[in-house]
């Protein structure tokens, strides 16, 4: 059994070359079967999200990665680095030097797998529609450049956007700008429960039990026209209740590949040849996880005391401890290895030091022990992060400033619970929607903020990220980007913890599994096929 470490080289197209897993020959499928993959991503309905597959309201990786299978957008993010490319569009580029006038047309004969047309007056109608319910998950941010759309005949749409904004092409990739048809969905309302239409690869069945999907089905779609090449006819996304269940799975035959999200012990496992029924693939991933404040909690409301958690956390520990070489300690919602990143904390906070911390607190006149609870999701981000949130109590307890305890949450009450404003201090993690310094920093900062937070900063919504996205080479946002980056430091309405790397496993005979993720964590589900085991 082999590790394969996957270095992706920068492409400006879906061209370039599968890699296939390779590995052992026990096989628990048959030539021909549904390619199965297993997940432990929950897919739930509830009465606080009713409509958890809409695109004017989906925004979680999971629900994307549904999403990204049925529902085509304009633009596409390849499945290495580089640009975004055509989808749906035939065409698409800046038609103004100020990047404020954005045109695309759509390829010829584009039709909805119900059979009718794709028209730009559909396109239209999509993203006007998730700017119009502005729904409470915050992902119509991603559209709030756009000032109006205009459509010409049916294959032509104009975006005419409120200021420069060079990430536009990114955003055009995005589920929520993704095009559906105006029979399937209302312009004004979102759609309950687990019904998808669109015009991607992949038609969609889902199998439901007790609100909640159990097992995803995605059937090749005869009437595609897009970027990608599908390399198989069916594929079976299985929800699993943790990543036990899902590794005993695999073993026995009954899945083919595992994504997210598998337990540092499984990864571990894999890594040492000791498993003899899959390979494991790592590849680049830009996934962080950070602490988000409520700002306007009375236990967190000074800066000094979110400063003070700064200055205490010690990230090495935490990710020798939990991760393991899995993960990097992150010093900024960047990642290091996105153009504009900078090391913003470590430069304002340097090493651990309980002195510092309270020194930060004795002069903002704190009380100690400061008395928190940090909130976590139990079943969202994968079994670790219970581990992760002793690790993190012990650290703040041990410092005797503060008085921590923890409390897990399913994630269908953490997240409503959450944009409600009712967790003081709660871990989030963060999978881009496309690999851009922007979409780490305007996601949490900017106006109508996923997260709902009600910190505000005039100056990085009104300036710094305007004029970060007005530089179509991303080097030369870098001044903005950094500033933005300082001011995240000092004022700490979010602490960043750890940045990680990204795994597949699959069986012997599956092939494309180097690709079944791209770095902003897509699940590209069109790129496994079944081959020969060897």
């Amino acid at each position: 059994m082999n590790r394969k470490t996957l270095v992706l080289p920068a492409v400006a197209g879906l061209l370039t070359p599968v890699l296939a897993a390779c590995g052992g020959s026990d096989s628990g499928s048959k030539s021909g079967d549904a390619i199965v993959v297993g997940t432990t991503d929950r897919f739930t309905a509830t009465s606080d999200a009713p409509a958890p597959l809409d695109p004017a309201y989906a925004y979680d990786v999971g629900t994307w990665n549904i999403l990204r299978q049925t529902v085509q957008t304009l633009m596409a993010q390849p499945k290495g680095e580089g640009d975004p490319v055509p989808d749906a569009a035939e065409s698409c580029s800046f038609t103004d030097s100020g990047s404020e006038r954005y045109a695309c047309k759509l390829r010829d004969g584009l039709k909805f797998a119900s059979g009718d047309p794709v028209t730009a007056q559909d396109v239209k109608f999509s993203i006007e529609r998730a700017l119009r319910i502005k729904s409470d998950s915050g992902v119509s941010a991603l559209l709030n450049t756009i000032d109006t759309i205009e459509t010409q005949g049916d294959r032509e749409v104009i975006f005419h956007l409120k200021t420069a904004d060079a990430t536009f092409p990114y955003k055009l990739s995005t589920p929520v700008a993704g095009i559906i048809n105006p029979k399937d969905y209302k312009k004004d309302k979102l759609r309950d429960g687990f019904d998808v239409d669109g015009s991607g690869p992949y038609t969609f069945q889902a199998d439901v039990s007790g609100n909640a999907i159990t097992t995803a089905t995605f059937t090749k779609n005869p009437t595609y026209k897009g970027a990608v090449a599908v390399n198989n006819d069916k594929v079976e996304l299985r929800s699993f209740s943790d990543a036990d269940a899902m590794g005993a799975a695999i073993d026995k035959g009954d899945i083919d590949v595992m994504t997210r999200t598998m337990s540092p012990a499984q990864i571990q496992k894999l890594d040492a040849g000791s498993d003899d029924k899959a390979d494991l693939v790592d590849m680049p991933g830009l996934e962080i996880r950070y602490l988000a404040f409520n700002t306007n909690a009375p236990t967190v409301k000074s800066k000094a005391v979110r400063q003070a958690m700064a200055q205490l956390i010690d990230r090495a520990a935490l990710v020798s401890k939990v991760y393991g070489t899995q993960a990097e300690p992150l010093y900024s919602l960047v990642p290091a290895t996105v153009t504009g990143h900078s090391n913003s904390f470590f430069n304002k906070y340097g090493n651990p030091s309980v002195a510092k911390a309270k020194g930060l607190l004795t002069g903002a006149g704190i009380t100690t022990p400061v008395k928190l609870t940090l909130h976590y999701t139990t079943d969202h981000y994968g079994s670790a992060t219970k581990k992760e949130f002793e690790v993190l109590q012990q650290q703040l307890n041990s410092s005797g400033l503060f008085d921590v305890s923890i409390q897990g949450h399913t994630w269908d009450t953490f997240r409503p619970a959450e944009k409600k404003g009712q967790y003081d201090v709660y871990g989030m993690g963060w999978f881009p929607d496309f690999p851009d310094a922007d979409n780490f920093l305007a996601p949490f900062l900017d106006k109508d903020n996923f997260l709902g937070s009600p910190y505000s900063n005039g100056t990085i919504q009104h300036t710094l990220i305007p004029q970060s996205r007005r530089e179509a080479n991303r080097l030369n946002a870098a001044k903005s980007l950094t500033e933005i980056q300082d001011t995240v430091a000092d004022d700490v309405p979010v602490l960043p913890l750890w940045q990680g790397k990204q795994y597949v496993a699959a069986r012997s005979d599956i092939t494309g599994v180097a690709y079944a993720l791209n770095s902003s964590s897509t699940l590209q589900l069109w790129e496994l096929g079944r081959g020969v085991s060897g």
